[in-house]
């Protein structure tokens, strides 16, 4: 269907030319809910869902919040479109010094990095955040949950520090 939109709007150069120009502009679909929960999420399932918080965060400010302020300044009716703010989960994940991410570089830079003391300090940080739970199963097992905009999914810490020290 894109293809055949981009298609459509496209120009030729010339009447006598074959070749196809095409606009400055064209359309495209970004796929913002490329969110991932398996039975096991490790390391590359925080990367990739911390990604789709950064982008589902984009969408809102440029699409909702920069449409809707436009609305208002062309004096165009519309119903206000409520949707979720997620700066705290990206807050949790990457925030400097406290977000899961951090914790674990500190912990990587530390002798002796080990999945368990990752754990351990992220439970002992990130306890009390409203995105973050860990039960005691969890606890015993390595494992915490976030609860991302599309749902919650349960981290398994295992080889964390391995894959994070990967180069």
């Amino acid at each position: 269907l894109v293809r055949r939109i981009n298609d459509s709007i496209a120009f030729k150069d010339d009447e006598d030319s074959d070749a196809w120009r095409r606009p400055a502009a064209s359309i495209g679909v970004l796929d913002i809910f490329g969110f991932e929960s398996f039975t096991v999420n490790s390391f590359e399932q925080l990367c990739i869902n911390y990604c789709n918080e950064a982008l589902q965060q984009q969408f809102n400010a440029f699409v909702l919040k920069n449409e809707q302020a436009e609305y208002e300044r062309e004096g165009i009716e519309w119903s206000f479109i409520e949707f979720p703010e997620n700066q705290d989960v990206l807050d949790l994940i990457d925030k400097r010094g406290s977000g899961i991410l951090s914790i674990l570089d500190d912990q990587c830079r530390a002798p002796g990095p080990s999945d368990k003391g990752f754990c351990l300090a992220v439970y002992k940080t990130c306890r009390g955040h409203a995105r973050f739970t860990v039960s005691a199963k969890q606890n015993a097992q390595l494992q915490f949950s976030v609860k991302h905009y599309a749902g919650p999914v349960e981290y398994t810490s295992t080889d964390f520090t391995q894959k994070n020290r990967d180069e």
